[in-house]
């Protein structure tokens, strides 16, 4: 299925016909260059002001896609656009627009996190580094109270930090230069479960308050379903079904997409949990 999900007037980024291939290193001299196919002819779109929540399984090539969206990867063929503009072609020199509007949090908080930089200097980084006006350390403050974390945390280490704030803390730095669009790599797979939910409330409230569209990369269907709009399934870097949340859900098409939501733990044999909105 090669489908453009959520086609039409008001794409914000559009993904079209796109490839990515690693060449890996060979075994022995002799042998073919190994070559791992990532993506395989996806063509997607990303509206202004949606929810898309990209589903599969590991190795389906999501955050793949992810850092194609946010111009840290290139695709092999195809092309990725930011309002009309082919980001996946231009020199890093010219990509400074797509990093004040484009950011991403990753997965993992602490690795993304530089262990030798205070909060402060964390989530001032990206606004010095793109030469955002203004009063930085105001912005700091203010982007503190706005994740639930003390003012007081701007001048320690993210080691003086549990998992979810230190994920408070990302998020933070990726709102810093007042992005248009949020990616976010499985931002609460690596978090205790009783910290998920104030976590993903957070963010679905930010991304409300600030009117931001958001791209939600899961393996995760009951958290995707709490928090997009539409949804796009990728299996072995194949975009296989897309459409509005409770659709693909309630009538998924493609047996992939029903063996997906077969997996997913039930209570009582309905549908999947949702998290608690509150």
């Amino acid at each position: 299925m090669n489908d453009v999900a959520g086609s039409g007037a008001g794409a914000l980024l559009e993904v079209r016909d796109v490839t990515r291939e690693y060449r890996l290193p060979r075994p022995t001299w002799r042998a073919p260059v190994p070559v791992v196919h990532a993506l395989a002819g996806v063509s997607l779109d990303v509206c202004t002001g949606e929810r898309l929540g990209v589903v599969g399984e590991s190795g389906s090539g999501k955050s793949t896609l992810a850092r194609l969206l946010v111009g840290l990867d290139r695709p092999t063929s195809g092309a990725v656009r930011y309002e009309g503009i082919d980001i996946s072609r231009l020199p890093e020199k010219e990509l400074r627009f797509l990093r004040r509007d484009v950011q991403l949090v990753f997965q993992d908080p602490m690795g993304s996190l530089n262990p030798r930089m205070t909060v402060r200097r964390i989530v001032q980084e990206p606004l010095k580094g793109l030469a955002v006006a203004g009063d930085h350390d105001a912005r700091v403050d203010e982007l503190l109270d706005a994740v639930g974390l003390p003012r007081g945390a701007a001048d320690r280490y993210p080691h003086q930090f549990s998992g979810g704030q230190r994920q408070r803390i990302a998020i933070a730095r990726a709102l810093a230069p007042h992005p248009q669009v949020l990616v976010a790599d499985e931002p609460v797979s690596a978090l205790d479960v009783s910290v998920r939910a104030q976590v993903l409330n957070l963010l679905l409230d930010l991304v409300d308050e600030l009117a931001l569209t958001l791209v939600f990369v899961s393996h995760d269907l009951g958290v995707v379903r709490f928090l997009c709009d539409r949804i796009a399934v990728l299996h072995r870097g194949r975009l296989v079904e897309s459409g509005p949340t409770e659709r693909v859900y309630d009538a998924p098409v493609q047996p992939y997409t029903k063996a997906l939501l077969a997996a997913v733990p039930t209570l009582e044999g309905g549908l999947p949990p949702l998290v608690d909105p509150r």
